[in-house]
């Protein structure tokens, strides 16, 4: 990622740099994920600072992952609350990172099964009776 100036980013350079829609950005911050307050030019411009674009890629990051806004939401909390709350931070992680396993585990099993599929059009193209591959009829 490119240097962010000391005066901080504007609002269409941080969606830009970090992939998500201006809109996202500011929901992001209506929605309590941002860990960090946004600074603000006189004019009331939103400056993104280095600090801000790493934190709005965590909970990118956490998205793709599936984890629902509310659980985003009670991590910033605990990151935003300090010290002395690890433990939770940790057992919120292991929580989803199971979350994650099962769906990766989830879409191994459907990938064999395209596998499969892939396999069977392959083979009867080659043998040249693809046309007799099952088709619903009404």
């Amino acid at each position: 990622m490119l240097e962010v100036n000391e005066r901080g980013i504007s609002i269409a350079e941080a969606a830009e740099r970090t992939g998500v829609s201006v809109h996202t950005l500011r929901y992001y911050e209506r929605a309590g994920l941002v860990v960090t307050t946004v600074d603000r030019t006189a004019g009331g411009r939103r400056r993104y600072r280095k600090i801000d674009l790493d934190w709005i890629k965590i909970c990118t990051r956490f998205r793709a992952t599936g984890m629902p806004i509310r659980t985003i939401r009670a991590y910033a909390e605990l990151v935003l609350a300090g010290r002395g709350n690890e433990k939770d931070r940790l057992e919120l992680l292991e929580a989803h990172r199971s979350d994650v396993l099962t769906q990766l585990a989830e879409l191994q099993e459907s990938l064999e099964l395209i596998d499969h599929k892939i396999d069977v059009y392959r083979g009867r193209m080659e043998a040249g009776d693809a046309d007799q591959l099952w088709a619903p009829r009404a």
